[in-house]
């Protein structure tokens, strides 16, 4: 058995540690090209991170450098979950366990993709395209599987709204992460072996094709219609209420009444519909429109004849097949003033992707006996909805509603003829405080508008609410800080034509997918094939 001396063995420890320090670096970096940071130069982890991949001897040394690069992205992008149990006192310990494993867990898409990429890539600049198909289909995974958490994309490292964020609307988030890591990845055999010429070569068309992006986004940008508006005036109410003060019975009374003013304030024009965030009170819909309820009526003296409230609150249905006689939703709920009758319920959509831990518990049978059921504030796990369809609200246009971070999920709103004319988010942010979390759900949610050619109106108790057009931006000031109180009144944007991506879906993310991962299988040998 070959054994090292004292020297050799130093300079191979330092080797180790110089590896995994750069592995934490590449993740590191690429996490920074996402709000609130915006550092577009941290892309340049992905090459970093390829490279790392291809010089590891064994295919378990690829995944471990995949799989620290993951964890440091997803530390930086999601320790704000840790907030949400700061909220409780008595769960505070918790937030440092919720800050480490949610990142060891996603970090595993990571490695199994450096894995994957170590053990089939083929030679030559072409294994560039093999890294950035592989990453990015485990991305796609990542999204996908257990229900998904899709946070930070790398597509999404271009801030909704700019020039690099606009192809979204043509192959989706998930597509413009494909071409963006291939780009970006181009510039790794710089550092490589391999004929000088093929190199340069590689990071040419790596500089092409972000310049495309980029020139692409400007002209698209540049048709946008800045006036584009509908006849539809939307009030956004932002309370400024904090989760952890707004569970005392003595809080309760001011809550109603911080919505119940604003929602009344005059403006320069009267608003259309209304939109509360979801959670808006503490108490269920049940309670909160019960018969002779005295915030039933303050609410509806808040709003006037033909105007509609837009509100999430959670709510129980009978149902005898269930434990306890009633399944529990996450709602949002559309009430409309048709004058003289009061509140009426025209629409009620219940929320279809829940929150694992957050609003269900897997295997909520043993976990509930381990007494992990008090992260939830219903009696039981709420139940899902159906999937994701708009809905109709007499006197405005057709709406597709989303809850929270359903948002984060592309291909939930139809480019058919039941395409909706909007998107309404509400969502409830105050669990993560003025973090970095809030200020990327906008960003993600901002995505969505790109994809379909719609606007989307967004409202939270704490921040960030905003109007945000069919190309991602925030209209003109229409945006509510994190920790303001106050209401946006604008009219809706008119969407955009249905755009390609609204149409299709990922196919085209898949075809580039295919294109990217022919060389794991020998492209030449399958021409060879196909022309014989």
């Amino acid at each position: 058995m070959l054994k090292l001396d004292p020297a050799s063995r130093r300079d191979s420890l330092i080797l180790r540690l110089g590896r995994i320090a750069l592995a934490l670096a590449a993740g590191s970096i690429a996490a920074l090209a996402h709000p609130p940071f915006g550092f577009l130069p941290g892309l340049l982890g992905y090459p970093l991170l390829m490279l790392l991949a291809e010089r590891s001897t064994t295919t378990r040394g690829g995944f471990w450098m995949g799989w620290l690069a993951g964890f440091a992205y997803f530390f930086i992008s999601c320790w704000w979950v840790a907030e949400a149990f700061l909220v409780n006192p008595a769960q505070a310990w918790m937030a440092p366990f919720a800050a480490s494993l949610l990142p060891i867990g996603l970090g595993l898409f990571w490695g199994t993709a450096t894995a994957l990429y170590r053990r089939f890539t083929p030679g030559g600049v072409v294994r560039v395209l093999v890294f950035a198909g592989l990453f990015c289909l485990l991305e796609w995974l990542r999204g996908h599987v257990l229900t998904g958490f899709p946070w930070n994309p790398a597509g999404a490292s271009w801030k909704a709204g700019t020039a690099g964020s606009q192809f979204a609307s043509v192959v989706g988030v998930y597509g413009l992460g494909l071409v963006t890591v291939a780009a970006v990845s181009a510039f790794g055999p710089l550092a490589g072996p391999g004929p000088r010429k093929a190199r340069i070569g590689a990071a040419v068309l790596g500089t092409l094709a972000l310049a495309a992006l980029l020139i692409g986004g400007t002209v698209r940008l540049a048709g946008a219609s800045p006036s584009g508006a509908t006849d539809t005036v939307v009030r956004i109410v932002q309370a400024d209420v904090d989760q952890e003060s707004k569970w005392t019975p003595e809080a309760y009374r001011g809550i109603v009444d911080r919505y119940v003013n604003l929602t009344a304030r005059p403006g320069a024009v009267v608003p259309d519909v209304i939109i509360w965030p979801e959670g808006a009170l503490p108490a269920s819909a049940n309670q909160v429109f019960a018969p002779g309820s005295p915030d039933a009526a303050a609410i509806a003296r808040a709003v006037q004849p033909g105007q509609t409230l837009i509100l999430g609150l959670g709510r129980g249905v009978a149902d005898p097949a269930a434990p306890d006689g009633a399944r529990y939703y996450n709602s949002l709920l559309a009430l409309t003033d048709e004058g003289g009758e009061g509140l009426r319920i025209t629409a009620v959509y219940d929320k279809y992707r829940l929150v694992p831990f957050g609003e269900f518990l897997p295997a909520g049978g043993l976990l509930g006996a381990l007494g992990v059921r008090s992260l939830t504030h219903m009696p039981l796990d709420f139940s899902a909805g159906p999937r994701p369809a708009p809905i109709a609200i007499p006197g405005l246009p057709g709406v597709q509603p989303l809850i929270c971070y359903e948002s984060l999920y592309p291909g939930f709103t139809p480019g058919g003829a039941d395409r909706p004319r909007w998107i309404v988010n509400i969502s409830n942010d105050a669990w993560f405080g003025r973090t970095s979390g809030p200020l990327q759900h906008l960003n993600l949610a901002s995505y969505r508008a790109i994809e379909t050619g719609l606007p989307v109106v967004r409202s939270t108790p704490t921040g960030v609410s905003a109007m945000i057009d069919p190309w991602g931006r925030v209209v003109g000031d229409q945006r509510l800080e994190p920790g303001e109180s106050g209401v946006i009144d604008a009219r809706l944007p008119a969407p955009t034509a249905v755009t390609l991506y609204g149409r299709f879906g990922d196919l085209l993310f898949g075809l580039g997918l295919l294109v990217a991962l022919a060389p794991m299988v020998g492209w030449r040998r399958l021409i060879v094939r196909a022309r014989r």
